[in-house]
C-alpha cells in the first residue's frame, strides 16, 4: 500500500463499535461505549477525589463548623442502594435473555433514582429551613457542592436509562439492549460507591 493510500484511509470507519488499538494493527475486545464509559469513570473519580482532598484540607481551618446530617440522608442512601440493586437485576435479566426481568429492573431502578433525587431536594430544604445556608460556612458549601455534583451525575445517568427503557418498550430484545443495560448498571454501581464515600465522609467529619 502506497503513501497516498495511507492518507486516504479512514480507520475510524473500520471495526465500527470497537476501539482501535494503539499500533493500528487491531482492535480492542471491548466495544467503544464500554471504553468510553471507563474513561469517563476515571475522569469522574479524579474529580470527586480532588474535591474530597480539598474538603479534608479546608476542614482544618478554625472557621469550619460541621453541619448536622438530616435523617433523610439515610433514607436516600437506602433508595440509591435499591436503585443499584434493581439495575443489577436488569443486567442479570439481559444476560439470561429475560426481557420481563430487564423491564422490571429498569422501572424499579428509575423509580428509586428519582425518589433519591427528590429526597436530596427535601434534605436541602430541611437544612435551609434550619438556617444552614451554603454561604454561611465552608462545611455547608461543601455539603451542597458534593450532593449537587453527585445529583448531576445521576441525572446524566437517567438520560441513558430513559433511552434504554424506551428501547425496551419499543420491543427491542434482551440481546439488543444488553450493552446499554450493562453500561447503566456499571454507572449506577459507580454512583452508589461515590455516594457511600461522600456520605461516610460527611458522617465522620
Amino acid at each position: 500500500m502506497g503513501f497516498l493510500d495511507h492518507l486516504t484511509e479512514k480507520p475510524w470507519l473500520e471495526g465500527e463499535g470497537q476501539g482501535v488499538s494503539a499500533d493500528g494493527g487491531g482492535v480492542f475486545s471491548l466495544p467503544t461505549p464500554q471504553i468510553g464509559l471507563r474513561v469517563f469513570l476515571i475522569v469522574a473519580t479524579m474529580l470527586f477525589t480532588l474535591f474530597i482532598v480539598a474538603y479534608a484540607e479546608r476542614m482544618l481551618f478554625g472557621d469550619w463548623r460541621p453541619m448536622p446530617e438530616p435523617w433523610l440522608l439515610w433514607v436516600n442512601t437506602a433508595l440509591l442502594v435499591g436503585s443499584s440493586v434493581a439495575m443489577h437485576r436488569a443486567w442479570v435479566g439481559a444476560d439470561r435473555g429475560r426481557i420481563d426481568g430487564v423491564r422490571a429492573g429498569l422501572l424499579a431502578a428509575g423509580g428509586f433514582a428519582f425518589a433519591f433525587l427528590a429526597g436530596q431536594l427535601l434534605a436541602w430544604q430541611q437544612l435551609v429551613a434550619m438556617g444552614y445556608f451554603a454561604a454561611s460556612n465552608p462545611a455547608n458549601a461543601f455539603f451542597y457542592l458534593f450532593t449537587a455534583l453527585h445529583a448531576l451525575h445521576l441525572l446524566g445517568g437517567l438520560v441513558a436509562w430513559g433511552r434504554t427503557t424506551a428501547k425496551v418498550w419499543r420491543g427491542f430484545g434482551p440481546g439488543q439492549v444488553h450493552l446499554s443495560v450493562e453500561l447503566c448498571a456499571v454507572y449506577w454501581h459507580f454512583l452508589l460507591v461515590v455516594w457511600l464515600v461522600l456520605f461516610g465522609l460527611l458522617l465522620l467529619t
